[in-house]
């Protein structure tokens, strides 16, 4: 089959890529793997649950309203969202629960009834993390991580401390309540890496918590999926679904086709989104852009534990979105990044999006999605995924006092060996690469392949990282840097 652009995955990243190019006048088409669409956006129906298989909260609404604003539509063309008051529920222990509000003003008095100093601190901190945001989001994020002089700005050298110091460091000089540092060290999480080895000019994350707010669209995460290819197919982009890439051919040092199990694709131009480190491997050893053990040596972001749960009844006293640091949030960390072990007592994030979108159980009962983060490397199974299961509900109980495990009328779940064959994510990661100093832009894989002149990549792995925002960003990056480049 003759096509000019392929693109390998459909995850948020492959499907950005799709819509930039096929706009720019290229002819796409989408070679998915699984199927369906979605990447780890994919969505799981059983026994009338519905469930979002991955990605389940919606921060940073900017970031999605520019996508679609670059082809002339907005997000309420495809989808409604809804934001979530309260943002979420934080779990200390058996009624010791700290609950973020929806606004600012909200949240600072939530601080100043725990530490009356806090709250002239927080609001110092969150316009500090606005600027933050706004140089991030408006400059560098959208560099292709070419060159280190990306990094050098005015305003960047200007704030050259904040790559300097941790996010930690600055946490603590807001607050000494441990309970209010571990809330506010919470957002990086979503970069991957621990709060003392994430640089502090990452405290945007803290502005698009509590300054932009946490919301919801309405039938779930997955709806932004059927919102983007929508989009593609109104623009002339081709989806195939079923088709796991099992090798990428050479005609000189140029790609010329790609072969999946059931087809051979003639193309001028291949972009993947799959993972990186398993594309390179559909490459003989000579024309990868590094060897195997280069991602042994990097710091990836956490695998998790994830559960679909289908339950009978509702909860009174859970938000949508809940965390529980009811245990020791350093202790966890150190058993993911430092021992590569299983937790002995994890942390865990409890979300319960029926309570705001009753469409996703049948009459009568509710959806929960739980997470547990775990190192990557971890060889799990079935029987561990239920012990872990068994631990969190005695503790939601312990801290709420709802008992979820006898109302339990459907359960799956998804860990590490999942992610490594439904996605072939390097090591099993949930996430990609954690955003420490040392793995930002130009120091993040490349997004050329350095030997293959029209061979690119996009998602996590690459810049500028984690997270379903970056992951748009990181489509319109190689979008218009193969524009730029004529290829």
């Amino acid at each position: 089959m003759d096509n000019d652009v392929i693109v390998i995955g459909s995850g948020f990243s492959s499907l950005a890529t799709a819509c930039y190019l096929q706009q720019a006048g290229r002819n796409v088409v989408v070679l998915e793997k699984n199927e369906q669409l979605g990447g780890r956006a994919s969505v799981l129906e059983e026994e009338g649950f519905k469930f979002d298989m991955g990605p389940s909260w919606y921060w940073m609404p900017d970031i999605f309203e520019r996508f679609f604003n670059d082809f002339g539509k907005e997000v309420s063309d495809y989808y409604q969202l809804k934001k979530l008051s309260p943002a979420y529920k934080v779990f200390f222990g058996k009624d010791d629960v700290i609950t973020i509000g929806d606004s600012l003003d909200k949240i600072i008095e939530t601080f100043e009834s725990i530490d009356p100093e806090s709250g002239s601190k927080l609001k110092k901190f969150i316009d500090e993390a606005k600027t933050n945001y706004s140089i991030a989001m408006q400059e560098l994020v959208y560099k292709p991580g070419i060159s280190i002089s990306e990094l050098v700005t005015a305003e960047t050298i200007s704030r050259l401390n904040l790559f300097i110091t941790n996010i930690t460091s600055e946490v603590k000089k807001i607050t000494n309540n441990e309970k209010l540092q571990s809330i506010l060290e919470f957002p990086v999480l979503f970069l991957g890496a621990k709060p003392e080895k994430t640089p502090a000019f990452y405290n945007f994350m803290n502005y698009a918590d509590f300054g932009k707010g946490t919301w919801y669209p309405e039938g779930g995460m997955n709806e932004i999926v059927k919102a983007m290819v929508s989009l593609g197919k109104s623009l002339g982009v081709k989806y195939l679904t079923n088709q796991e890439v099992m090798s990428i051919e050479l005609e000189g040092k140029e790609v010329s086709w790609v072969e999946t199990k059931t087809n051979l694709f003639h193309c001028n131009l291949v972009v993947s989104g799959a993972d990186y480190a398993h594309t390179e491997k559909l490459l003989t050893s000579k024309l990868r852009n590094y060897k195997s053990s280069y991602w042994q040596k990097k710091t990836f972001a956490p695998s998790a534990f994830l559960y679909y749960i289908g339950f009978k009844g509702d909860t009174e006293k859970l938000a949508h979105h809940n965390l529980f640091f009811d245990t020791d949030f350093k202790a966890h960390a150190e058993e993911i990044y430092d021992e590569k072990c299983l937790p002995k007592d994890p942390l865990f994030y409890a979300n319960f999006p029926s309570k705001t979108d009753a469409s996703l159980a049948p009459e009568g009962m509710s959806t929960a999605f739980f997470l547990i983060p775990v190192s990557v490397d971890i060889e799990d199974d079935v029987t561990m995924h239920d012990n872990y299961l068994d631990l969190i509900l005695k503790r939601l109980e312990a801290c709420t006092g709802e008992n979820l495990k006898d109302r339990i009328v459907y359960k799956k779940s998804f860990g590490v060996t999942d992610f490594k064959s439904r996605y072939h994510s390097c090591r099993g990661n949930a996430y990609g690469l954690a955003n420490t100093l040392l793995q930002t832009s130009v120091l993040r894989p490349s997004i050329k392949n350095k030997k293959i002149n029209n061979l690119l990549y996009t998602g996590q792995l690459t810049v500028p990282g984690p997270g379903v925002p970056p992951a748009l960003i990181s489509g319109k990056i190689v979008s218009n840097y193969i524009k730029k480049k004529n290829l």
